[in-house]
Formats: structure tokens, C-alpha cells, sequence
């Protein structure tokens, strides 16, 4: 298989991840700047924030929980570095290729039935994330999409989620060849939306990607789930109604 992307496991262009605080706002190196701004815009990841994203459901109907987990261990199959890979735009049958040449073709073969089996994966819109979107759009604030996404299974979830058509407009990693986190993708998704990314705000449920929008000068949060977001929208100004 070709290296069509650097892996993202040790990104070079962002700091370390450990100085990330889940449930607050983060704006360190360029996005230190902004903190005092308002925030007219909001760009949303979709995995786990908007949608879930359960990979074991895709295979339960042929698989044991044991073989699940173990597939699911990064460091037996390399699931994770595959899926890394394909939001980058490597094509399936390459990743699939390269899983079976580095970790045996047991491993290749469940791979090839989860991605057939992806519909399954996507297993429910995250409570309360649909009316914190029609919230933020009644405040007139913007609402955008960010996603690392293999480019031929985005349209099964497009189709199965209208929550995701909600949004104004998205950038997807697969069909771009660049991925979180990676300072390249933010700054092509700020161009793309015509926002400043002084006055936005990222929300990922993983802190090097909070990292990456730092990079490229947009605040960010670490998603964990709707209520605390929507009370770090509101602490920072943003005119949406709270939670009784």
C-alpha cells in the first residue's frame, strides 16, 4: 500500500494533547487571541457528537464480544490507523491490503465485514444535539460541518441523518484528502465557510482535533455531550436558551 497520508497518531503541527480540559473551551496558541471575541459561528464534527458512532455494532451479528474487542484493539488489528487512512482518501482496497500484509488476514476479513456492514456502525443522532443546532441557527449563529469521513460511506450516513442537513455546509476529510488534525483541513474548512475563525468554535469529542482548530486559530471544545456544551455556549455569550 502507498503512504498516502501521515498517520495522526503523533501530529507535528499541534502540542500535545494532554493540555486539553474536557467540557471547557480551549484556546491556546493562535486561537489565545480570540478568547475574549464573540462567537458567531459553530462548526461541528459529526462522529459522537452529532451522530453515534459504534463500530462494534456493525459486527455483532457474526462475531463474539471477545473477538470484537480484540479486533477492536488498535495494536492487534490496526483498526483505528486503517480508519485513519481511509478519511484521508487511501482507497478501501488499499487499506484493506495493508491490514492484511501488517496484521494477518483474520483480521482483514472482519475488517471488510464491518465496512460492509458500516450502516449498522451509525447507531443514533446524540440527544439533544438536533435542538441545540435549530437553537443556534434561531440566535443567528452559524452552523457548519468538520468531519473526518471515508468519502464513499458519508453518503450512507448524509441518507440516514437529516440532523446533518441541518448544517449550512461541510468539509469531509475522505473527499479533500486531508484530515484532522491537521491544521490544513481547519484552514481549508474557514476559507471554504467564509467565517473567521476568531469568532468560531470547534466542537470534537477528541482533544488532539481541539488542538488542531487551535492551530488554525479557532477556540474549540471537547465534546462529551449536549447539556455540557450548551452551557459552554452560554457561559460565552452566545444567546440560546439553557436548560431548566
Amino acid at each position: 500500500m502507498p503512504e498516502p497520508i501521515e498517520s495522526p497518531n503523533a501530529p507535528k503541527d499541534i502540542v500535545t494533547a494532554d493540555l486539553v480540559t474536557a467540557n471547557v473551551i480551549t484556546a491556546q496558541g493562535p486561537a489565545e487571541q480570540a478568547s475574549e471575541q464573540p462567537i458567531t459561528d459553530v462548526v461541528f464534527d459529526f462522529g459522537n457528537v452529532l451522530v453515534y458512532w459504534e463500530p462494534s455494532a456493525a459486527l455483532v451479528s457474526r462475531y463474539s464480544p471477545n473477538t470484537i474487542n480484540h479486533f477492536l484493539d488498535d495494536k492487534v488489528s490496526g483498526f483505528f490507523e486503517a480508519n485513519d487512512f481511509l478519511d484521508g482518501g487511501a482507497p478501501i482496497e488499499d487499506v484493506t491490503a495493508w491490514m492484511e500484509r501488517t496484521h494477518g488476514r483474520e483480521n482483514a476479513d472482519i475488517f471488510r465485514f464491518y465496512l460492509d456492514h458500516f450502516e449498522d456502525s451509525l447507531t443514533g443522532v446524540v440527544p439533544g444535539a438536533r435542538m441545540l443546532i435549530e437553537d443556534l441557527k434561531a440566535a443567528g449563529i452559524g452552523v457548519w460541518g468538520l468531519s473526518n469521513w471515508e468519502r464513499t460511506l458519508f453518503p450512507i450516513a448524509w441518507k440516514q441523518f437529516g440532523i446533518l442537513h441541518l448544517l449550512q455546509d461541510k468539509v469531509v476529510s475522505g473527499n479533500v484528502r486531508m484530515r484532522k488534525p491537521h491544521k490544513d483541513i481547519f484552514d481549508l474548512a474557514i476559507r471554504q465557510f467564509g467565517i473567521n475563525a476568531q469568532t468560531s468554535l470547534f466542537v470534537d469529542d477528541k482533544s488532539q482535533n481541539v488542538l488542531g482548530a487551535n492551530a488554525s486559530g479557532m477556540r474549540a471544545f471537547q465534546f462529551s455531550d449536549s447539556y455540557k456544551l450548551r452551557h459552554a455556549l452560554i457561559a460565552a455569550g452566545v444567546a440560546i436558551p439553557s436548560v431548566q
